[in-house]
């Protein structure tokens, strides 16, 4: 791989101009700006990398890319559009410092158990006790940016793991063993949604694997990544590899959409004849999205569900991991589901990591067009596969006053729900 300044410079050339990606692209649909397409930007990293325009110059359109990758699968050329914006991402995090934001959240909370622990506990207390809602009737929280004010609102309740949940142990398989499987269970997933992370286990076992919670696992490093943080993600990415490759799974499962991109991908951290590389690939090649085990399963639905669904897929789970329909096939097999699909069901929701947080308003302008298409099919309920999209498509619904008719779901809660899997 050529390089200049650090940039991709040579897949640059890959880009025809041809615009196929314009349509798939959800900045370049909100806005209608040239630069705040696919194409655009990567034009914008050739100029970068010729030193004809500054970082300065570029910085804005690459920091709006909500990095969906969406361009890649439309992309008649292949073009690598993924490694073409990390290259340009890492070179911006060099030459601007990170916010306080950042550094707190990214930097030294996330890779922290301990931290993860105390916040989640934190938040709980806050929960249960009544000091979040007592901050909102008192107008507290309009001291904090609207993202913050938004984010709040839709926040689950949380229930942290206990520590027996969260102990090293393997969980047998029920009736006859399939698969061998290591659960990787994620930071924000594991602090606001454990129980997706108990049930995904569960629902492991019902499909007869012997699931094995190991905790030596850390933190992907998704969202430092996506930051143009490589030496810190690098430093997540030997951690996780180094506590898997200890042991002999057949596969490596999680139910986060975008940490399973990020898993996938940890090859690309390193140079190509390195150990680590040739690490990195052992163990990209057994990482998992949860569905493409239960899909090949017979999972014994005991439950009807009679309800209208449609999927919002995780875009790293679509166009980095390549599962399309596997999530797909499992809602259907649901006794009762009436599945329906919507027009630009595969655009990104607006999520993307941290993005609907540092950059609120394009976020939302985006989550209003996804809201336009899936209101027309009338569902009663949205499955997510993604803890991002799942808050994301909460606030949408949320936005749109349909909280009490519409129900978001990550794809786990719903085959559980249909298993009936708080009985076993």
């Amino acid at each position: 791989m050529s390089r200049s300044h650090g940039l991709a410079y040579e897949e640059t050339f890959a880009c025809v101009q041809c615009g196929y990606c314009l349509p798939k692209c959800p900045t370049y649909e909100t806005t209608g700006v040239e630069t705040q397409s696919p194409r655009g930007r990567i034009n914008l990293v050739k100029l970068l990398a010729e030193e004809k325009i500054s970082v300065e110059a570029a910085a804005s359109s690459i920091e709006l890319c909500l990095g969906c990758r969406a361009c890649e699968t439309a992309c008649p050329t292949n073009v690598q559009y993924g490694t073409i914006l990390q290259s340009a991402k890492e070179l911006i995090a060099k030459t601007k410092p990170a916010s306080k934001m950042e550094t707190v959240l990214l930097e030294k909370g996330l890779p922290n158990k301990k931290w993860q622990k105390i916040a989640g506990r934190g938040l709980q207390f806050a929960q249960k006790t009544g000091m979040v809602s007592l901050a909102r009737k008192s107008g507290i929280m309009k001291a904090f940016p609207e993202s913050i004010q938004a984010m709040e609102s839709i926040t689950p309740m949380i229930k942290m793991p206990t520590k027996k949940e969260r102990e090293y142990r393997v969980l047998p398989p029920i009736g006859k063993k399939t698969y061998t499987v290591g659960f990787f269970v994620g930071c924000i997933m594991d602090v606001m949604f454990s129980k997706i992370n108990n049930d995904s286990m569960k629902l492991l076992q019902l499909a007869g694997c012997e699931v094995t919670l190991i905790e030596e696992q850390t933190c992907c490093g998704a969202l430092l990544h996506h930051s143009g943080k490589k030496d810190e993600t690098i430093a997540l990415a030997k951690k996780n590899i180094a506590a898997f490759e200890r042991y002999d799974f057949d596969f490596i499962v999680n139910s986060i959409g975008g940490c399973g991109a990020m898993l996938v991908e940890y090859p690309e951290l390193f140079e190509a004849d390195s150990e680590w590389h040739s690490r990195a690939e052992k163990f990209a090649a057994r990482c998992k999205d949860i569905s493409v085990l239960l899909a090949e399963s017979s999972l014994p639905f005991t439950q009807e569900i009679r309800k209208v669904a449609a999927y919002q897929p995780s875009c790293h789970l679509q166009h980095v991991q390549k599962v399309v329909n596997e999530p797909q096939q499992l809602i259907k097999k649901i006794p009762g589901i009436d599945y329906r699909m919507f027009e630009k069901q595969d655009m990104c929701c607006g999520s993307a990591g941290i993005y609907n947080v540092v950059h609120y308003h394009e976020a939302m302008e985006v989550l209003d067009q996804k809201m336009h298409h899936l209101e027309k099919v009338e569902p009663d309920i949205v499955v997510t596969s993604n803890p991002g999209c799942h808050l994301q498509m909460k606030l949408g619904v949320e936005r749109e006053g349909k909280a009490e008719k519409i129900k978001v779901v990550h794809l786990v809660e719903l085959l559980a729900e249909a298993c009936e899997i708080d009985k076993i």
